[in-house]
């Protein structure tokens, strides 16, 4: 029978190259039925998956660990080459993805205390990934308690205060008022961050506030009654500036604006937008007109291919037409929008309309769809849809219909 596997990371967060002793090699088949091999070592520094934090990355002899998880104290790794019971392995751990997530969780630690403390929100879900750090309270946030937040973490970072990590005994831990989001049994290990927080946690962690280097929140919204924050910590926090930084200096330049104003800069090209939007509005109403003039008025149906008008214009276009002509009108527009298209005989897809003043076009609609691969509906005078097809099938098909 195995015995618990010692926790390095317990007693060195920052241990990165160790030795152990195989206490067992079994294999076992994936899910794609290939062969891999669950180690299980007399130590490690490989922290297991737990607590909403992703596993360390790393090898053992050489090989790459592709899962670490633990099961009743003993921690379980997963290789693609057998060990030999018995041998002294060599392991080695990503110390540049380990450090990392210390500095995001010892973050996380901070600002979750500190809501704590502040608003008395619980911490109810947590998740360190490798490239985002999402927490989940039970309470809402104003943007001001967001910035409130984040500036008491970051003065918590400024303060340098030690992070303490023990397994206190049973009546020191019942004294205890502790953070937790769930029931623990078994030992239970206390991150203390004096004055600041005290939580259970299995994960490793700086040895000082001041290593974590920045906490920031990078979004916020509503989530199952609460609130959901991203934050980046450490070097993620400057990455994630950095990228910030460069797409603002490249908004800066095309808007002609200086940094700190590019949002004012900003809302009058919307203004701007939005004025030119209405002007091509009454532009487009009048263009419409002009062409829907254009067309001769008649009984027999009447097919109308164009280029020039728009998907949002399709229906207004039709409703002026429709009072030009008494019979079926049926207007197509090539999704591509390019004016030789209609020179050729090429199959295309349209978007089109059926309209009538005094024939149900549903009948027909319903034809054209099954003639022409197409689908769409609508009332009595109207129906859209989109349709494949050749230009001269298409208008062969409305004149040749038994209306």
């Amino acid at each position: 029978m195995s015995t618990n596997t010692i926790k390095l990371y317990d007693e060195d967060s920052y241990l990165s190259d160790f030795s152990a002793t195989v206490i067992s090699c079994t294999s076992k088949q994936n899910d794609c039925q290939e062969t891999l091999y669950e180690v299980i070592l007399s130590a490690t520094a490989f922290f297991p998956e737990g607590g909403g934090q992703a596993s360390d990355t790393g090898t053992i002899n050489g090989i790459p660990v592709i899962e670490r998880q633990e099961k009743n104290e003993i921690i379980y790794h997963t290789l693609t080459s057998p060990l030999t019971e018995g041998e002294v392995i060599s392991g080695s751990i990503n110390n540049t993805r380990r450090f990392d997530f210390m500095q995001q969780h010892t973050g996380e630690h901070i600002l979750s205390g500190l809501v704590y403390k502040s608003l008395g929100y619980h911490n109810v879900g947590f998740k360190l990934g490798a490239d985002t750090v999402t927490v989940d309270f039970n309470g809402t946030f104003t943007e001001e308690d967001i910035r409130r937040m984040e500036e008491l973490a970051n003065d918590t970072v400024f303060q340098n205060i030690p992070v303490i990590a023990v397994y206190p005994d049973k009546e020191t831990l019942n004294a205890l008022n502790y953070r937790s989001k769930k029931e623990l049994s078994g030992a239970i290990r206390i991150v203390t961050i004096n004055g600041v927080d005290t939580c259970a946690c299995c994960a490793p962690h700086v040895k000082s506030t001041g290593e974590v280097g920045l906490i920031k929140v990078t979004s916020y919204q509503n989530y199952k009654g609460g609130t959901r924050l991203e934050l980046q910590c450490g070097k993620r926090a400057l990455t994630d500036y950095n990228k910030k930084e460069k797409n603002i200096q490249n908004i800066s330049v095309i808007l002609s604006a200086k940094i700190y104003e590019t949002d004012e800069a900003v809302k009058r090209l919307k203004d701007e937008k939005l004025s030119l939007e209405a002007k091509l509005t009454t532009i487009s109403v009048k263009l419409l007109s002009y062409k829907a003039d254009s067309i001769p008025s008649g009984e027999e149906p009447y097919t109308l291919f164009d280029y020039e008008i728009q998907d949002n214009q399709l229906r207004n276009y039709a409703n002026l037409v429709k009072e030009r002509r008494n019979g079926i009108v049926g207007i197509f527009i090539p999704s591509a929008k390019d004016s030789s298209i209609l020179e050729t005989d090429e199959t295309l897809e349209y978007r089109y309309v059926l309209c009538a003043k005094a024939v149900d076009v549903r009948p027909i609609g319903a034809e054209l769809n099954r003639s022409f691969l197409g689908r769409g509906g609508g009332s009595r005078e109207m129906i859209q849809g989109s349709i494949t097809g050749d230009r001269k099938a298409i208008a062969d098909f409305l004149k040749n219909y038994n209306y």
